[in-house]
């Protein structure tokens, strides 16, 4: 009963080797660069996701609501109430904290300018970690079928060069290895290019949609005080236009008849 384990470990490794063996055999080279480069991306798209699921920037309904609450009454309390209501779920969503930074900025009286650039830099540096495993699967999805093109190339000059060998004399079972291998690697390249390639193209669609929201918020946060500058402007000129603030000699004086006046409009009348 003991020495069963020891029996059946070596078989069920040599089970499990056996398909890359075949695959190794049957693409050459060429093939264990192409099953690496499987495996990397595999892992970097399961990093992806694993990352994405706690670090990825979320509009949540609370964050909603104090962006509606600032809109109506940008004062203090929406930050405050987003600090006080922070979990462990909002604490890794950056999002939350930028929109908790771009409202204590403006209500610090800082410059526009200045509110804006630190926002572009916190939304882009929230990015970031996802920028890296898209470029990686991009270039996977570039490579494989350039290497199944290799493959190709080198399976055709080992076809070639086994029929050089014979003096143009070699028989098919000696040209269908190269051969065989060429469009085995040539097919690998393909499968590993198609999915990745689509991996690739959704990722950079949610990474668009995530900017998108991120930048909704912003804009919605910094309408606030364009709204308080319009207002202001406009209480500013209707002040300058008032009576009140006009000099002595702007006022308009009420008009008053002259007596030779009356008696040119008489005259005139009378004809």
């Amino acid at each position: 009963m003991s020495d069963l384990p020891l029996t059946t470990a070596p078989e069920s490794l040599a089970t499990l080797s056996s398909p890359l063996n075949q695959l190794i055999g049957m693409g050459g080279p060429v093939m264990v660069v192409l099953i690496a480069l499987a495996a990397a991306g595999a892992v970097t798209f399961v990093y992806l996701m694993l990352f994405g699921t706690f670090y990825t920037p979320r509009l949540s309904s609370k964050l909603k609501k104090s962006i509606t609450f600032w809109q109506q009454n940008p004062s203090d309390r929406a930050p405050r109430q987003l600090r006080q209501q922070q979990t462990f779920w909002s604490g890794l969503n950056p999002l939350h904290h930028l929109v908790i930074n771009t409202m204590e900025s403006q209500l610090a009286r800082r410059s526009p300018q200045q509110v804006r650039e630190t926002a572009t830099r916190d939304a882009h540096r929230a990015l970031e970690p996802f920028e890296a495993p898209l470029k990686i699967i991009e270039v996977i999805a570039a490579l494989a079928p350039l290497l199944g093109l290799l493959g190709t190339v080198l399976g055709m000059m080992e076809a070639f060069s086994a029929m050089a060998a014979t003096e143009g004399r070699a028989n098919a079972t000696q040209l269908s290895g190269g051969i065989y291998e060429a469009l085995t690697t040539t097919a690998a390249g393909l499968v590993v290019a198609i999915p990745f390639a689509a991996l690739a193209a959704w990722i950079e669609f949610r990474l668009r949609r995530i900017h998108k929201t991120m930048n909704g918020a912003l804009v919605s946060i910094f309408a606030v005080e364009h709204r308080a500058e319009s207002s202001d402007s406009d209480t500013a000129e209707v002040e300058l236009s008032s009576p009140a603030t006009r000099k002595p000699a702007e006022v308009s004086r009420p008009h008053t008849v002259t007596e030779t006046e009356t008696e040119s409009r008489v005259a005139h009348a009378a004809g």
